[in-house]
């Protein structure tokens, strides 16, 4: 009599040729795999555009010192970007919030309290993103339309409940790294290559070095030719999907359809 003994390396093979037969199996039956993973929901990253124009964000969660300085360096500049500010910033500081607004800036939904959305619950999502909403509403008269998670730490849930509150999820493709307190030089070897029409860049108001980095990098994006405008001005509002990359594009039969009613 023959004795077999399972070892690791068999059992592994059993087990793959195993879970092969049922894909077969489910597929020639017309079916679905039970295994399949979820499709996974993503935010924009970056918008897929013709036209040269970028974005810069700041996102504000700790200290207040140096956001006067950044929008009079945007202002010297005439460029207009996109604040994320979290709910317990707008408490302690609603005077740069009205600021940042009334100097023409989009005012952006970045959490109430800034915690890992990912281990919340659904309502608590909604509820992190609609308190800070309200927060900034009473101050500014309107709600944000931008949602940045915190840490950029993000799950379907995350995107979806966004979504839900007729809100963009944002992220983007190009970090600064301000934070690391990196000087102008590293912060612009680290922007400057990677732009492309579309990018959407990362900064911090409390960074120690991005008041006095930021007009040599503005100028030497504008120097690429680039426009730089609010995320809101660069983003596609309906009619896109967002690609494996998170490009968000704008579907191609809409856009026409579009624009062939504006020629009537």
């Amino acid at each position: 009599m023959k004795i077999f003994i399972l070892t690791r390396k068999r059992l592994i093979i059993i087990f793959s040729s195993l879970l092969s037969s049922a894909l077969v199996f489910v597929l020639f039956l017309g079916g679905t795999f039970p295994f399949a993973a979820e499709e996974r929901k993503l935010p924009i990253y970056r918008v897929e555009t013709d036209k040269k124009m970028v974005s810069l964000s700041f996102d504000a969660a700790w200290g207040n010192e140096q956001t006067s300085e950044i929008l009079n360096v945007l202002d010297s500049h005439d460029v207009k970007s996109t604040f994320f500010l979290v709910g317990f910033w707008a408490d302690k500081y609603p005077e740069s919030v009205k600021e940042i607004s009334d100097r023409g800036h989009d005012v952006a939904n970045h959490s109430n309290t800034h915690p890992h959305l990912t281990k919340m619950k659904c309502e608590e999502i909604k509820k992190q993103i609609d308190d800070c909403n309200n927060k900034i509403e009473k101050i500014i008269g309107k709600k944000p339309i931008l949602f940045r998670p915190p840490y950029g730490d993000y799950n379907n849930d995350v995107v979806e409940k966004t979504n839900e509150l007729n809100m963009h999820c944002i992220q983007w493709n190009i970090d600064s790294l301000d934070w690391k307190d990196y000087n102008c030089k590293k912060m612009k070897k680290r922007i400057i290559p990677k732009l492309k029409p579309g990018s959407i860049i990362l900064m911090h108001n409390g960074a120690k070095y991005t008041p006095s980095s930021l007009p040599e990098i503005i100028t030497s994006i504008k120097e690429k030719g680039y426009e730089i405008v609010p995320i809101s001005e660069i983003i596609y509002k309906e009619n896109y999907t967002i690609g494996h990359d998170g490009a968000q594009i704008q579907n191609k039969n809409e856009a026409n359809k579009i624009n062939e009613t504006n020629k009537i």
